[in-house]
């Protein structure tokens, strides 16, 4: 740039101009690990009026980034460094392109005329991220930066929504330009944008009428949603179509909530019936991918007829259903339940196919409360989540957000704690990664500050990211982190004796922890409240305490090592 730019007073350099370009964007929060040579853009964010929330590592800002994209339904915003600091935050934009979450990861990288030459911490970043990312841009000029912002914003939100990536070059953000030509260039790339609603693909009616058509002449249809409809606010048309046509409906894990998992018409608890039996299943907002079965026999019937309501053209065009709807949830479920309603029908209680789903919830809800009831010290996993889903449920509304992660945990977690609420669930996803709980813990409360934030971990998921509890207490973020301490992966030492053999054979086993580790401790080290609880009474005390307080804690939950089973699927015994 020129000289007369480094000597106007008004000049700009390209630190600032990204923090205008995001400001102009409505980006507010931020989430990251400073460093060369971003820590002068984080600071230039900030002033510019962005909340940005400083990490312990890239992993953990990342998950954040994209649960806050999940939540909020615009891209959530990791900044890392070159090199290695990009390489880690990988792990945040992978997870939210799996999950179908809209994110942007903005990384600084190393002077270009150093490129190729070893410069530190020199990576070919935009060749790193094509594995994870939807798309990539790089600044490689200070006038670049506003088109280049705004069209990994926008393609980050675009059909389905996912990672996108964006480089910024060091020297690129020492350049200077003028005030007046830094507002011109913004607003010359503002008028290029991608316009959201040209790129929605509208439903034709004719499809509408063929999918009214499968639901009413279906003898047990069944209504299966998740993350897509919870990303795209589909609740309330959804729970139009449930209660107006009187369909039974099943949640994926982080779907529950968008209707209540207390609803009459809910087969969460009759899941194996439910897909197992169902001729015709209209499929809003989730994949046919492991979750779900793949949609394939044993679980599901081999004559279901699948009508898919998705976003992406390629996963209809993937999955081949009976029925495919481009479109986007709420839209879609909103004209099938206005077509509906012109020519209405309603399945009642005493449909066969209802009452069938009705009494095979009742009798696995029964068996489970039983199991729920007894009160087992040391503890197993069931009694302490009882104790934590009463407390949950006695926060009221608005419900506490729920970040679940472990093995055992997870699986015990989704079957007994109650979603009420939209978007209050967040587990390991359909990448079922490890490592995400504070990250998520943070996400939800700078995204829902409303709420409060509850983690319920297994030892070995908090152990990724535990070190984040400063960040907790650094911000004051209302969060309880409950660890189910079991020491260990899956619990203690699983092997059989014959395995315990070779030179290491008294190292500990591969999936073992220090027996009785003090996590309650870990907090308390930075101002943090922690507690270590064994019995019933003293559980109840913590929750009850810790929820009043809407302060940083951790709750140490001695379970029994021996209470868990090792896990990796969605093991559902209904």
């Amino acid at each position: 740039m020129s000289n007369s730019d480094h000597q106007n007073p008004s000049a700009i350099d390209g630190n600032t101009f990204v923090a205008m370009c995001l400001a102009r964007a409505g980006v507010d929060r931020m989430f990251g690990v400073v460093g060369i040579p971003v820590t002068s853009l984080a600071n230039r964010v900030v002033a510019l009026g962005t909340r940005f929330i400083a990490f312990h590592n890239e992993q953990s800002a990342g998950y954040a980034a994209s649960a806050y994209g999940y939540l909020t339904g615009r891209p959530g915003i990791l900044l890392t460094v070159s090199g290695p600091g990009c390489v880690h935050g990988l792990a945040g934009l992978s997870n939210a392109t799996v999950n179908t979450w809209p994110m942007v990861l903005i990384s600084g990288s190393c002077d270009q005329k150093d490129s190729g030459r070893g410069d530190f911490q020199e990576l070919d970043q935009i060749e790193a991220v094509k594995p994870f990312s939807k798309y990539s841009a790089k600044a490689t000029d200070i006038t670049k930066i506003p088109s280049c912002v705004f069209s990994v914003l926008d393609r980050a939100m675009s059909g389905r929504p996912g990672g996108c990536y964006l480089d910024l070059p060091t020297d690129v953000l020492h350049q200077t330009i003028s005030e007046s030509e830094a507002q011109k260039l913004i607003n010359d790339a503002e008028n290029c944008r991608i316009k959201e609603v040209n790129l929605k693909p509208i439903v034709k009616h004719s499809e509408i009428e063929k999918a009214a058509a499968l639901l009413r002449k279906a003898e047990r249809p069944l209504i299966v949603f998740g993350k897509g409809a919870a990303i795209s606010r589909a609740e309330n048309a959804l729970r139009s179509l449930v209660e107006s046509t009187g369909i039974p409906f099943l949640p994926t894990p982080m779907g529950k909530g968008l209707l209540p998992d207390n609803h009459e018409l809910a087969a969460t608890a009759a899941r194996s019936l439910a897909i197992g039996k169902s001729d015709v299943a209209l499929i809003v907002g989730a994949r046919l991918n492991w979750l779900l079965h793949f949609g394939e026999p044993p679980k599901w019937s081999k004559d279901v007829k699948f009508i898919l309501v998705d976003v992406a053209e390629e996963e209809i065009e993937l999955r081949k259903p009976c029925l495919g709807l481009v479109g986007d949830a709420t839209k879609v479920v909103e004209m099938l339940h206005k077509e509906i309603k012109d020519d209405p029908f309603c399945l009642g209680k005493s449909h066969p196919w209802v009452e069938a789903l009705a009494n095979k919830s009742k009798e696995n809800v029964s068996k489970m409360e039983a199991q729920l009831a007894k009160d087992v010290v040391p503890f197993n996993f069931m009694t302490p989540m009882r104790i934590i889903r009463d407390a949950i449920l006695q926060v009221g509304s608005p419900a506490p957000v729920v970040v679940s992660e472990g093995a055992n945990t997870m699986d015990v977690g989704r079957s007994v704690l109650v979603q009420t609420e939209p978007r209050t669930r967040l587990d390991a996803g359909t990448w079922g990664t490890m490592g995400v709980g504070l990250g998520y813990c943070i996400a939800a409360a700078v995204a829902c500050p409303e709420r409060l934030v509850v983690a319920v971990e297994g030892d070995s998921g908090f152990g990724f990211s535990a070190m984040e509890v400063e960040t907790l207490v650094r911000y004051q973020l209302p969060v309880v982190v409950i660890v189910f301490n079991n020491g260990g992966v899956y619990g203690g030492d699983r092997r059989n004796p014959e395995e315990i053999t070779g030179p290491y054979k008294e190292d500990p086993a591969p999936t073992s922890f220090v027996p009785g580790a003090s996590y309650h401790l870990l907090i308390e080290a930075f101002g943090g409240k922690g507690y270590l609880v064994r019995t019933p009474d003293e559980l109840r005390s913590a929750l009850s305490e810790s929820f009043s307080a809407r302060k940083p804690a951790v709750i140490n939950v001695t379970i029994d090592p021996y209470a868990g089973a090792e896990s990796g699927r969605l093991q559902h015994k209904n």
